[in-house]
């Protein structure tokens, strides 16, 4: 696990490895998107703005969200309200103990840029026997630089802006949402590779060869001594399974087979978009079963498996509607006649 992905020595500036990773999946979606609409004789220039704005909106609607869905909700209540409200797990010596760069993990992810916290990291409750945040914080919910964002709140955020742009700028919507088709889980498989070096998004337990140990102090060791499974955050977690390799690789898959089979076989502008929602659905909706980290719950499904089916059926709408336009017969041209 490495949080930060590199370091900027001379500002004492770390970056975070899954902002850095993410921002590199947008940058090389939005450069292969610019290339298709320059081969299709449209405007890139267009595609770009559009990366940038979703780009932009994916972050505000993965942030929200993650705070109204993944079951932390009225933990940023209290954070705003009442801290003492809130637990942290830690023990009573790493309560009072001081964060040193790069090593700590919050209630919400990892310390912004591994820069270092001179304070206390929380207060001690000696009659409950727990750690509270140190102060309160009205705005810990706006922070999505210290983790904690859903993709498919990203993902409707993204789609929203897409819609409004392309309308202004008339551009082909279907067509451009084929290149989203491929486009989205290329920079899909980017971002889980920073999830991997962040270490969230992780997997339940297993003894099987693909296990993957994470550090002390870790998501996945915080996780499994909530458990009782650990001793103590400062143990290195049990095995888990790599779900975020899993969901690279799935990603990374959709984006070559919907840009090298579905986009030259297509018989409706929109095919390969709708295979992409289709497909990752799916291959979401099965790994969320192996996943172990907090993202909301009902039904006994998680949030994003609740989403995916929802998309599964907009998908499967899309395309019977999509199906229906393609083969109705073009419309004969209104002509005018002149009053007699």
């Amino acid at each position: 696990m490495r949080p930060e992905l590199f370091r900027v020595f001379y500002l004492d500036i770390g970056f975070p490895a899954y902002f850095g990773l993410l921002l590199a999946g947008f940058l090389f979606a939005t450069a292969i998107g610019s290339m298709w609409a320059r081969r299709i004789g449209q405007d890139p220039d267009v595609v770009v703005d559009l990366g940038l704005a979703c780009l932009l909106m994916g972050v505000v609607g993965g942030r929200l969200l993650h705070v109204i869905a993944d079951g932390y909700f009225w933990d940023y209540v209290h954070l705003c309200t009442d801290p003492s409200k809130v637990d942290w797990p830690y023990t009573e010596a790493q309560c009072n103990q001081l964060v040193p760069r790069g090593s700590g993990v919050n209630l919400f992810g990892w310390y912004p840029f591994g820069e270092e916290v001179r304070a206390a990291r929380g207060v001690w409750d000696a009659s409950r026997g727990v750690c509270h945040p140190p102060a309160q914080d009205c705005f810990a919910w706006a922070k999505f630089w210290q983790g904690g964002l859903a993709y498919y709140g990203g993902f409707i955020g993204s789609s929203l802006m897409a819609v409004y742009l392309l309308k202004r700028d008339r551009f082909p919507f279907w067509k451009a949402a084929d290149m989203a088709g491929f486009a989205v889980p290329l920079g899909l498989g980017f971002g889980r590779m920073g999830c991997l070096l962040a270490g969230c998004c992780f997997g339940v337990r297993t003894d099987g060869p693909l296990g993957l140990a994470f550090p002390p102090n870790s998501p996945a060791s915080e996780a499994q001594w909530k458990l009782h499974e650990l001793p103590g955050l400062n143990h290195v977690s049990h095995p888990v399974h790599p779900t975020q390799i899993y969901e690279s690789a799935v990603s990374f898959a959709i984006a070559a087979f919907c840009l090298l089979y579905v986009h030259g076989r297509k018989r409706y502008d929109g095919q390969v978009f709708v295979a992409f929602l289709g497909l990752y659905a799916i291959g979401r909706f099965l790994l969320e079963f192996l996943r172990a980290d907090d993202r909301g719950a009902l039904l006994g499904l998680s949030t994003s498996q609740l989403i995916g089916l929802l998309i599964c059926g907009l998908a499967f709408a899309l395309h019977k509607q999509r199906l229906r336009a393609s083969a109705a017969p073009p419309r004969p041209p209104t002509v005018k006649t002149a009053a007699a």
